[in-house]
């Protein structure tokens, strides 16, 4: 919330703290938050950039020689030191300085110095880079992304502006301008307006049906950023073999972000962790649940945070988490998460604690997160999950995923073949299931692949012989992996919930 960030800067203010960094895009807007705290604490405000040099916001601006001298960052911090000014200095872009040692030094020394005056110097930056020396002297604070009082004036100014050619159509209901503001929430004040503006030229008014327009804007929000992918869902509960018991938990929810649930005083689902065998639909059952809630599906790809320089790994997870909440409400996949836990237990010997940090921070994150980011996140390998993330209260619940018992093989067949655009009466279905005991999810679909190739080469259509013969060209994983099967199995038993209420009876299902 703005008020909220203008009552947090103020009382930092007024408690002269020293040094403050704002982290935001939102350069006007955080300026414009910034100019109103500095009247409330009765502070003149002054602006440095490297293009501009040291100026004053108000009345009575800087000259231009003064300007000029100023725009060496190490002048702009002698200036501020020596001034007798009771102000606000706000630095943009400062970061790019902190490599240079002697900046660093004169900071830390401003620090001090401005502990005994009216002084407060404020970094604002879309890039939170603080250097390890100045760790205990600067206090970080980040700009929420808009509320939804400041959307709609935006939306209201878009559409005022647009008017005012009388070329463009302004008549809009208030649901229509409700669904376009809870639209487009997660997205900058510029980025709204862009998309408002961009739905108004095309369609030559703005309507509900824009809401496609703000969800793509937010689509290009998330593929900007580099580290969550955007994914498209076209799959259905209808099209998710089996798991009936996952299914059932997942429809007594879909009303679970509604107000009329934090009415009734449910709390917000937190999420589900799918544990289970490879290739017996976790991920489609991540993506299931997006297209049952009707959620946007974002996709956290743990090889995007952990790259780039030291110190980037952790900027990368607070990166991406906090999209995460600013997109709002999300389902927020993590598809193997076993592997970002690899190596926690020697990260201090094998990556200055690196692993260790990112982890701690996604823990405490899906602990403590207020906002409305169900995380779906499925593993193949228990022995990588440390218990503080499957203990309660990380996840709303645990799911095991076993090899589908005959009943799913069934069903699994049915939906492969009526999405090849076959018709389900040509095919013995329970002849298929019987002969596919042990068999994975992913291996079922393989198997109908391999039988249409060679059909479609012998230009005839596909037969249940044609799958039969595929099948028996098939190693299942229960024949090469039965021993790991046997032991997640063995774990699960007391330690998950199973996805499924029929009783897996492939040749490892005794252990």
């Amino acid at each position: 919330m703005s008020t909220e960030f203008v009552t947090q800067i103020e009382q930092y203010v007024r408690a002269r703290y020293p040094l403050l960094y704002v982290v935001t895009w939102e350069e006007e807007r955080a300026l414009s938050l910034l100019r109103l705290v500095a009247q409330k604490t009765k502070k003149e405000l002054h602006v440095w950039s490297v293009t501009d040099g040291l100026r004053n916001a108000g009345e009575g601006a800087s000259g231009a020689g003064n300007a000029e001298r100023t725009r060496q960052p190490l002048a702009a911090l002698n200036q501020i030191l020596q001034s007798e000014a009771a102000a606000l200095y706000i630095l943009k872009d400062f970061h790019t300085y902190f490599e240079a040692p002697e900046i660093v030094r004169q900071v830390r020394d401003l620090g001090i110095a401005l502990r005994r005056s009216k002084k407060t110097i404020i970094f604002l930056s879309p890039v939170l880079n603080v250097p390890e020396e100045l760790d205990k002297a600067i206090s970080v604070i980040d700009l929420p992304l808009p509320t939804y009082a400041e959307l709609g004036g935006m939306l209201k100014r878009t559409l005022d502006n647009a008017g005012s050619t009388r070329r463009y159509g302004t008549a809009i209901s208030p649901q229509e301008q409700d669904a376009l503001v809870r639209a487009a929430q997660g997205l900058t004040l510029l980025e709204a307006e862009n998309a408002f503006a961009q739905a108004i030229i095309r369609d030559r008014k703005l309507s509900g049906s824009d809401v496609a327009t703000i969800a793509e804007e937010k689509r290009q929000v998330v593929r900007k950023s580099g580290i969550l992918e955007y994914c498209d869902v076209d799959a259905s509960i209808a099209g998710l073999g089996g798991m009936d018991l996952l299914k059932e938990w997942l429809n007594k929810r879909v009303r679970a972000f509604s107000p009329q649930a934090r009415e009734y005083g449910l709390p917000q689902p937190r999420g589900v962790l799918l544990i289970g065998v490879q290739g017996c639909g976790k991920s489609l059952a991540a993506k299931t649940i997006a297209a049952t809630w009707r959620l946007p599906l974002l996709r956290m790809d743990m090889s995007r945070i952990f790259q780039g320089y030291i110190g980037s790994s952790e900027q990368n997870m607070r990166k991406a988490l906090k999209l995460a909440e600013g997109l709002a409400p999300v389902v927020l996949w993590i598809d193997e998460i076993e592997k970002a836990f690899a190596g926690v237990s020697g990260s201090s010997a094998s990556d200055a604690g690196t692993t260790a940090r990112v982890v701690g921070t996604f823990l405490t994150w899906i602990q403590e997160k207020k906002a409305p980011v169900f995380v779906t996140a499925t593993a193949n390998n228990i022995d990588a999950l440390p218990p503080e993330l499957i203990r309660k209260g990380r996840f709303d619940e645990c799911f095991f995923v076993d090899l589908p018992a005959q009943p799913d093989r069934k069903e699994i067949f049915g939906i492969h073949v009526r999405q090849r655009g076959r018709e389900i009466v040509n095919f013995d279905l329970d002849k298929l299931a019987e002969a596919t005991d042990g068999f994975s999810g992913a291996e079922i679909e393989q198997a109908i692949i391999d039988a249409m190739h060679d059909s479609f080469f012998e230009e005839r259509e596909i037969t249940t012989q044609d799958i039969l013969a595929a099948l028996k060209r098939t190693v299942p994983l229960t024949t090469t992996m039965a021993e790991d099967i046997a032991m997640l199995r063995d774990w699960a038993t007391t330690r998950a919930r199973p996805a499924s209420s029929s009783p897996p009876n492939g040749p490892t299902a005794d252990g």
